[in-house]
C-alpha cells in the first residue's frame, strides 16, 4: 500500500495527465484514505468503506488514464471493464461477478510471474544440471529425481570411480557457460499445448457450483508431451521456465494475490452511463437496470466465489466513468448512487490543453513519434507554431464534429506524418522540420471540408 501524500499523488499524475485538477485531487484523497484505513485499529478497519468515484466527462479527457496511473502508483490490482457488456443474471451475456473473477485471475498471474522471477537463479542452476545430464548421460543411472516436498533436484554423489566423468562434466559446464555449445542440439520432452480445450457453457458461473471443471478434467486427462529438437540455449531457457514454475509455491501466491485484491484492488467501470436508464421506461431492462441491481451487492460489499476460493469485495475501490450526455448520474438507481459518493466532472479540452498534451507529459505524443522515426535514423523537429496549429485544428474539428478529446490529436498526427512514416526507410535527408506551412499543406483542406473532416479526422 502506497504511503504517498495526496499532493505527491497529484504531482505524479501531473507527469502524464494534463489538467483535470479536481479529478486528480479526488482520486488522491481516495487513495490516501486506503492507506489511512490500514493505520486505524483493527476493530474499526473493517467498518471503513472505500469512497467510490464517478468521473463524468466526454471521451478522451483522461478518465481512464487517471485510474490506470493510479493503480501503477500503488502497484494495486487493476482491471478495466465495460459496464455495457454485462447483463442481468440468467440472461445471455456476462454476469457482473465475472469482473471480480477477472481481477483475481489477472492478479494471480502477475504474482506468479514475480514469484518465478524470484527463483530464476535457482531454476537456472537446476536447468543447467538437467542440460548437462542430456549432454553427458550418466552410465547406468537415471536422470536426477525431484522431491515433491522440497521441489529440489537431488543429485547423486560422485563416487571415487567416476573422477573421469566428473571432470568431463565440469568441462562441459565450462563450455556451456561460455557459449561453446550453443550450436549443438538436444532432444527435450515438452508439454504439448495443442491439446483441445473443453469449454462448458452455462448461464450460471461454474464457480458458483463449487466445481472447477478445468482442474477436474486436468486431473483425469493424462498430460501429453512431445519431443522437440532444440538448440542448447533454447533448451536451457525452456528447462529454466519449467523449473521456475515447479519451484513456485502456488498456494502462497494465490493467498497473497487474493489478499491484495481484497485490500487494494481497483475496478474501473467504463461507460457506466450506458447502464443508466431514464425514468418511465417500459418494463425492466436486463442490460441496464438489471445490471445495476446485480452490481449493487458487489459495490456494497459481498463475497464472490472464484475458482481460487471466496473473495470479499468490501474494500475494492470502484471508479465509474461515463460521458453522461443523454443521462445523468441521478438516473442510476438510488441504491447505486449512494455507493458512489464522490462525483467529479472533468473539463473539456481546448487548444491550450492540446499544446501541453503534445509537448509536456513524459509520454507526450510528439516524443512518441520522434522516437519512432529515430529508429529509422530520421530526426523530426516540430516548430512551436506548427504545434499550436495542430492544437487549434484539433479543437475546431472537435467543435464541428464529435468531441473525442485528446484522441483527435492521434488522428491528426497520423494524417500529418503519413508520408514521412511511409518513406522514412528510403529517405536521403535524415532531418525533417515540421513547420506551420507543412501542417497547412497536409491538413487545411481536410479540416476546412466538414464532410472530409467528419470521415477522415
Amino acid at each position: 500500500m502506497s504511503d504517498l501524500k495526496p499532493s505527491e499523488i497529484v504531482k505524479e499524475l501531473d507527469k502524464y495527465i494534463i489538467g483535470q485538477d479536481k479529478a486528480k485531487r479526488s482520486v488522491a484523497v481516495a487513495l490516501r484514505n486506503r492507506w489511512r484505513r490500514q493505520q486505524v485499529p483493527e476493530e474499526l478497519r473493517d467498518e471503513i468503506a472505500p469512497k467510490n468515484i464517478i468521473l463524468i466527462g466526454p471521451t478522451g479527457v483522461g478518465k481512464t488514464e487517471i485510474a490506470r496511473r493510479l493503480s501503477k502508483l500503488t502497484d494495486s490490482p487493476f482491471s478495466k471493464v465495460e459496464a455495457s457488456k454485462y447483463t442481468e443474471v440468467g440472461y445471455v451475456g456476462r454476469d457482473v461477478e465475472s469482473m471480480v473473477r477477472d481481477l483475481v485471475e489477472l492478479t494471480i498471474n502477475i504474482f506468479k510471474i514475480r514469484a518465478q522471477e524470484d527463483v530464476q537463479d535457482k531454476a537456472r542452476q537446476i536447468a543447467e544440471e538437467r542440460m548437462l545430464d542430456l549432454l553427458l548421460p550418466k552410465s547406468g543411472s537415471q536422470t536426477p529425481a525431484r522431491s515433491e516436498e522440497s521441489k529440489e533436484v537431488q543429485f547423486e554423489l560422485v563416487t571415487p570411480g567416476s573422477d573421469e566423468t566428473s571432470s568431463t562434466r565440469e568441462k562441459l559446464r565450462s563450455m556451456l557457460r561460455k557459449g561453446k555449445l550453443d550450436n549443438r542440439y538436444v532432444d527435450l520432452d515438452v508439454a504439448d499445448r495443442s491439446t483441445p480445450m473443453v469449454e462448458i457453457f452455462s448461464n450460471v458461473g461454474m464457480e458458483e457450483m463449487g466445481i472447477n471443471f478445468k482442474d477436474m478434467l486436468g486431473g483425469i486427462l493424462p498430460k501429453s508431451t512431445k519431443r522437440r529438437r532444440l538448440k542448447v540455449p533454447e533448451g536451457l531457457k525452456m528447462l529454466a521456465q519449467e523449473e521456475a514454475q515447479a519451484l513456485v509455491d502456488m498456494e502462497k501466491v494465490v493467498k497473497e494475490a487474493i489478499n491484495r485484491v481484497e485490500q487494494s484492488g481497483i475496478i474501473f467501470l467504463d461507460e457506466i452511463d450506458k447502464i443508466a436508464g431514464k425514468n418511465g421506461s417500459h418494463g425492466p431492462d436486463v442490460s441496464r437496470e438489471g445490471v445495476q441491481r446485480d452490481l449493487l451487492p458487489i459495490v456494497e460489499g459481498s463475497t464472490v466465489t472464484t475458482r481460487y476460493g471466496p473473495v470479499k469485495t468490501d474494500h475494492i475501490l470502484f471508479i465509474g466513468s461515463g460521458a453522461f450526455h443523454t443521462v445523468k448520474p441521478a438516473d442510476l438507481i438510488p441504491e447505486l448512487q449512494g455507493r458512489f459518493p464522490i462525483r467529479v466532472e472533468l473539463d473539456s479540452l481546448g487548444q491550450t490543453e492540446f499544446i501541453r498534451i503534445l509537448t509536456e507529459p513524459r509520454n507526450a505524443l510528439l516524443l512518441q513519434y520522434i522516437a519512432l522515426l529515430r529508429t529509422e535514423g530520421v530526426d523530426v523537429i516540430f516548430e512551436d507554431e506548427a504545434v499550436a496549429d495542430l492544437a487549434r485544428m484539433a479543437e475546431e474539428v472537435n467543435d464541428r464534429t464529435e468531441n473525442i478529446g485528446a484522441r483527435r490529436l492521434h488522428t491528426l498526427m497520423e494524417r500529418l506524418l503519413e508520408d514521412i512514416l511511409f518513406d522514412a526507410p528510403d529517405m536521403k535527408s535524415k532531418r525533417i522540420v515540421i513547420d506551420k506551412s507543412y501542417v497547412a499543406t497536409r491538413l487545411n483542406d481536410i479540416k476546412d471540408n466538414e464532410d472530409l473532416s467528419r470521415y477522415i479526422l
